[in-house]
């Protein structure tokens, strides 16, 4: 076990204690650590609940791995269409300010 834990008795179960280090830092014990799969530079959420802090471990996800094949297909149309629209030279602006955008937006609507 490592200077940062400590295991107390209690009437409970045996519960790790970690101690708080420079720079705000937490140990989590190693049980913990493998029981959860964590890896150095994972992620993790920490809250505060009713005087206690939760943390629990996070996964950054990319958005083309959560995307349907049609979210994407209706995506890259979009986008394919966009494309086309600049080299035909469909743009407007740019604008000076937002009111002038607007004017702009509201005449395209009339």
């Amino acid at each position: 076990m490592n200077s940062s834990t400590r295991t107390i008795e209690r009437k409970s179960p045996v519960v790790p204690i970690s101690k708080l280090g420079q720079r705000r830092q937490v140990v989590i014990p190693k049980q913990i650590w493998d029981e959860l799969g964590l890896e150095t530079g994972d992620y993790v959420e920490v809250q505060r609940i009713k005087g206690t802090v939760v943390i629990k471990p996070k996964k950054l996800v990319d958005a083309e791995d959560v995307l349907t094949s049609a979210q994407k297909a209706v995506i890259d149309a979009g986008l394919a269409e966009a494309e086309e629209d600049i080299k035909a030279g469909r743009v407007s602006g740019p604008f000076k300010t937002v009111e002038e955008l607007k004017q702009h937006l509201n005449a395209v609507h009339e």
